[in-house]
């Protein structure tokens, strides 16, 4: 179904929760995958998933359509990871590289992740970066989403966005 089918649904009072079910059923897991591989959890990337989508209904009315439906999620998916990483750092009492040790011994423990020696070393080399330059990598290289789109997400410039992401190559290229 195309987001414009959607919408509609959403839109009109009497079609909405139909509207939200597709929308639901459109974007889950994108969403999902998005929280997981920032915050690495998969208890804590279901609570993200379930706390945007609730967003996303109670704030339908407030889409303008400047953007797609996609980026607008993708949006409030990214604000509600940063915070959540941000929450959770400040709930701990924990500097940020003692958080990343944390996530990187999940990596190496979680049966539910998988992958060779040389994904679970991509994904620890990841989890070194800030929480924004993480969201922008993972929707770049991850996700594949073009400079343009990961710019209406973020509310970055494109240059910015290209600069940022070079010098992510960089690091993760040293680590």
């Amino acid at each position: 179904m195309e987001e414009k089918d959607i919408l509609d649904k959403l839109l009109n009072p009497e079609t909405r929760d139909y509207g939200f079910n597709l929308l639901v059923t459109h974007f889950q897991e994108r969403v999902y995958l998005l929280a997981r591989k920032m915050v690495i959890d998969h208890d804590d990337a279901n609570d993200i998933t379930q706390d945007v989508f609730i967003k996303v209904y109670q704030n339908l009315e407030k889409f303008r359509g400047d953007s797609s439906l996609f980026t607008w999620i993708y949006r409030i998916t990214s604000n509600e990871c940063i915070s959540f990483l941000r929450k959770k750092k400040i709930r701990n009492f924990l500097p940020w590289s003692q958080s990343s040790d944390n996530w990187k011994s999940q990596i190496d423990n979680s049966p539910l992740i998988s992958g060779d020696e040389i994904q679970k070393k991509l994904q620890k080399a990841i989890l070194t970066l800030p929480e924004k330059q993480r969201l922008v990598f993972n929707l770049k290289y991850f996700d594949e989403l073009k400079y343009e789109e990961i710019a209406e997400i973020t509310g970055t410039s494109v240059g910015g966005l290209k600069a940022s992401y070079h010098l992510q190559l960089k690091k993760l290229n040293n680590f």
